[in-house]
């Protein structure tokens, strides 16, 4: 079955989207050329009855990880968490740890004060810098909310020193959002915030990007960039 799965990867691939990938994406895996939606849509092709073995096998191609990502959203919670420390393992570039933590959003609903406590804390405190992208993309997608929003900001101050690229743009990343959604208490924050000057900046800038912040609200973040 497995063999079937990738043989059809194959199949649906692009190469100037392989090349495309390649470029934006920095990944020791080869990459295939497959689009994101072709292959959640393969993945929904799996039997249940074969999802045992599609995780037991060890993905080759980025598209393989991707893939599996997407299998084990499909799985009840439960289940989902049994097998969720394995896949974090593969995790070693921004695209595979945003398709998964996007990819959990209705199997980890309802579930989100466990899910923290039992996962989320512990990817938060790695310092692999993928394995944390991952804790601060799953805050992004399941906790920008009311009742998290003083907690997003004491995990983003504890890893205020961290100098990894991709740990730095999820931090850029979670506070424009929280700020789209939460101006004034996220505004709060930012103006006692300890980030260093590029992860700072770089939040200001992901915020004057968004077309769902207003022109003047726009001009009175600009003049909290640091120099």
């Amino acid at each position: 079955m497995y063999s079937d799965f990738r043989t059809k990867l194959i199949a649906a691939a692009d190469e100037k989207y392989r090349e495309f990938s390649q470029k934006g994406i920095p990944c020791e895996r080869p990459f295939i050329g497959v689009r994101i939606p072709k292959i959640r849509a393969l993945v929904k092709e799996i039997p249940p009855q074969h999802f045992a073995e599609f995780l037991d096998t060890e993905p080759i191609a980025i598209e393989e990880v991707i893939a599996r990502g997407f299998l084990i959203a499909r799985l009840p919670y439960d289940e989902m968490l049994k097998v969720f420390d394995s896949q974090i393992k593969l995790l070693d570039n921004w695209c595979t740890v945003d398709t998964f933590c996007a990819a959990l959003r209705k199997t980890v609903k309802g579930h989100e004060a466990d899910f923290l406590d039992r996962k989320v804390e512990r990817l938060l405190k790695s310092k692999n810098e993928f394995t944390t992208r991952a804790g601060l993309v799953c805050l992004l997608d399941f906790y920008v909310k009311p009742d998290y929003l003083n907690l997003i900001f004491d995990r983003v101050e504890v890893l205020k020193d961290r100098q990894d690229y991709y740990v730095k743009m999820a931090i850029a990343w979670l506070l424009a959002e929280c700020f789209i959604k939460f101006p004034t208490a996220t505004f709060a924050y930012l103006q006692i915030s300890h980030l260093d000057r590029w992860t700072f900046n770089k939040t200001v800038s992901k915020i004057c990007d968004s077309y769902r912040v207003d022109t003047d609200t726009k001009e009175i973040i600009k003049k909290l960039r640091r120099a």
